[in-house]
């Protein structure tokens, strides 16, 4: 029973993705002039972002135009800091993608599609902003979708605010925390509720106010002594030629955006070249291996999840990393140093770029990776993803640690069916428990699991095996293990009903919930009746911002729920 998961303000400020937080364009007075090439009609990159900043509206970086040039979207002229890009190539790009995925989404997913709700404009890097990427999630919501219903502002489409700073918002499917964090840089308290233990441990620690030094100092140590493991000493200096090599054949037989250009216009057989190449390659890993002493294999009939899913010099070091972690006596550091390590060793699972997600089998052999377009390479080391997510991690932390504000939340592990949430939360968090007695929750905030997609503790599988986490999959709430069948249906409607059935208890009587579900199978109505609800307004919403590279067309709705008169 798990699923996904500042302040909205007054004025209308820039919020860095070239609009204003009510949604209005930047003017073009705040857009630098461009000067350009006009005999030859070609730009430098940077005046490249600055042109494409003018024409979309948006805040276009010198980074954005790069990736168009890398991956075959536009042409470059030229290399290195001499690189160019064609006035009328960017023209052609950006005119081919007006419009082009609203009227993709509409004409997939019906006209009635609320497209203020896609948070288009919003980048990458501002919908996992701050600590919402702290440790990977399947089945998060973006907090702009959370923002956007919780603070005060009203607008054509929501005409109503239902909470205000002080309010206490519920979200029993809490997943990796995302309403609780946006209530608190909305000053609303917040309770979470999790039947999975390492949910509710992200979400806590996402929300924690850890001594940043102290962090920084640990994570440190920890670093030293991943680099002092023998083994992935040896496992890092094979990498090390590897990557040489890896380096000059890509360069040679898989040219950035040569290569994708030519297959994109057909003079280049893709399967057959991609095969040959990766044949090609694969003769000169294990000539490395063998100079290098160093082993490939895993054992993937393994029971474990570490042993099936690791190099050994990776376990190796996880085995180094753990025990360093361990001896820590502030529970507080050792449970942040235990997620960065989840992190890191998530990104060092023996598969491939394309089914991080998916885990098909384990990968023991370099290979050709459709993601990259040229060869790539399994894991021998994870010691650059703990100096990574580590030094990420101290960032975001610190970053929150400026917007947050003095208000209560916490995720409670447990059934949000059966939870007695006053007396669970009196146990860890008396001040919060004390406020929700007086003044009852305000309402909901959640996206409820959908109906067969995801099996929630599996997908940290290596986080529950490595920590000694009892698990409690028989109480998840439509795991994809049960199917999507007319009796797996029928549970799934009975069990969300019964946790607001449990909720409503806590609540005010005028209470206001929204759910976020993607209801294909046109269950909620039958829910809101069985929990003695009714739906008040439905939002439908594209989902644009799509993780593990998942880009397929996809809508969810947001109902908007209250008790039934």
């Amino acid at each position: 029973m798990v699923a996904a998961d500042k302040n909205r303000a007054s004025g209308s400020r820039d919020d860095g993705a070239g609009q204003t937080r009510d949604g209005h364009k930047l003017q073009p007075a705040l857009i630098p002039s461009i000067e350009f090439d006009a005999v030859n009609e070609t730009m430098t990159v940077s005046q490249a972002s600055v042109w494409a900043s003018k024409r979309t509206g948006r805040n276009v970086t010198p980074s954005n135009i790069s990736y168009l040039i890398k991956y075959g979207r536009i042409h470059g002229i030229g290399k290195n800091v001499s690189l160019m890009v064609s006035v009328a190539d960017l023209e052609r790009y950006y005119q081919s993608r007006s419009g082009h995925s609203e009227d993709v989404y509409r004409r997939r997913l019906g006209d009635d599609l609320n497209w203020h709700l896609s948070f288009e404009q919003y980048k990458e890097s501002e919908t996992t902003k701050h600590v919402h990427r702290l440790h990977p999630y399947k089945g998060k919501f973006i907090p702009q979708l959370v923002e956007y219903f919780i603070d005060s502002h009203t607008d054509e489409f929501k005409r109503e605010a239902c909470f205000s700073p002080g309010d206490i918002i519920l979200d029993p499917f809490c997943g990796s925390g995302t309403t609780l964090v946006q209530a608190n840089e909305s000053g609303i308290h917040a309770i979470g509720i999790d039947v999975s233990l390492f949910n509710s441990m992200i979400s806590n620690l996402k929300l924690s106010n850890v001594k940043l030094n102290d962090l920084a100092t640990a994570a440190m140590l920890v670093e030293n002594c991943i680099a002092a493991n023998i083994n992935g000493q040896k496992a890092r200096s094979f990498e090390e030629d590897l990557l040489a090599e890896l380096k000059t054949f890509n360069t040679k037989f898989f040219p950035s955006p040569d290569f994708r250009r030519q297959v994109r216009n057909g003079s280049i057989d893709h399967d057959h070249y991609t095969t040959d190449k990766d044949s090609q390659f694969q003769a000169i890993y294990y000539r490395l291996l063998e100079e290098h002493d160093v082993s490939s294999d895993i054992d993937a009939n393994s029971e474990t999840f570490l042993d099936s899913w690791y190099h050994e010099s990776v376990r190796s070091e996880i085995d180094s990393a753990i025990s360093f972690i361990d001896g820590y006596r502030d529970p507080l550091l050792r449970d942040i140093l235990r997620m960065i390590l989840s992190r890191t060793i998530r990104s060092s699972r023996a598969t491939t770029h394309y089914d991080l997600a998916t885990l098909i089998r384990p990968v023991t052999e370099t290979y050709y990776c459709g993601k990259h377009s040229k060869i790539c390479k399994p894991l021998f080391s994870m010691l650059n993803w703990w100096k990574r997510y580590s030094k990420d991690t101290v960032r975001r932390m610190a970053q929150f640690k400026r917007l947050r504000t003095d208000t209560f939340q916490v995720c409670l592990t447990g059934d949000s069916r059966e939870i007695d949430i006053f007396s669970h939360l009196h146990g860890v968090n008396s001040g919060l428990a004390s406020l929700s007695r007086q003044q009852k929750i305000r309402g909901i905030f959640s996206s409820p699991p959908y109906v067969g997609l995801i099996d929630y503790h599996d997908q940290h599988a290596y986080a529950y095996e490595l920590f000694g986490l009892p698990r409690n999959d028989s109480a998840e709430i439509g795991p994809m293990s049960s199917g999507r069948g007319r009796q797996a249906r029928d549970m799934y409607v009975e069990s969300i009903a019964s946790v607001l059935v449990n909720c409503q208890k806590y609540m005010i009587p005028d209470y206001d919930a929204f759910l976020v579900a993607n209801d294909r199978f046109g269950l909620y109505p039958r829910i809101a009746e069985l929990a003695g609800m009714e739906i008040k307004r439905e939002y439908k919403r594209p989902v644009l911002n799509r993780a593990e590279g998942d880009k397929g067309a996809y809508s969810e709705t947001i109902f908007h729920m209250r008790r039934k008169d």
